[in-house]
């Protein structure tokens, strides 16, 4: 297992590892976060809570609730409820091709998001989000489509 830097693993396609957080609060609603105009790829698009990658020696744990406290200012516990490999050919001719660790945590209270990393957020009911991806999938990003439908069969939600 190799270390490269984030931007050249997604301009060479390369696998890697990744993780998807799905954060709930208590009435079962998902915490989405509009990604900002100036990430590299998915610009301006609605996502699951919080992504990121682990650093060199780090565990998705470890680096999951980093990334919370970084992109979404807060923390909470999670658990990995499955993993998948995807890849999808983004903007900027960026690929991401990721051995994408899927995580689902709970909080209730009001996220205090990094500007420079989250454009909005809003908390969602499942069924409302279900409907909206099949009517304008364009606005989510490719991972959030693919995982979201396993997250919730297996949360029974």
């Amino acid at each position: 297992m190799g270390v490269e830097e984030k931007i050249k693993a997604h301009l060479a396609g390369a696998l890697h590892r990744a993780f998807s957080i799905f954060v709930f609060n208590s009435t079962n609603q998902l915490l989405l976060q509009k990604r900002t105009s100036t990430k590299y790829h998915s610009t301006g698009l609605w996502s699951n809570t919080c992504c990121g990658h682990p650093r060199p020696g780090e565990s998705i744990e470890a680096a999951s609730r980093r990334r919370l406290g970084e992109e979404m200012g807060f923390d909470c516990k999670v658990r990995e409820i499955f993993n998948f490999i995807y890849r999808a050919e983004l903007d900027n001719d960026l690929v991401e091709h990721e051995y994408d660790h899927v995580l689902v945590g709970e909080f209730d209270g009001a996220p205090t998001p990094n500007q420079d990393e989250v454009d909005d957020w809003k908390w969602v009911e499942v069924k409302t989000l279900k409907l909206d991806m099949q009517e304008n999938p364009e606005n989510y990003t490719y991972w959030f489509r693919r995982s979201l439908h396993r997250v919730v069969a297996q949360l029974g939600l």
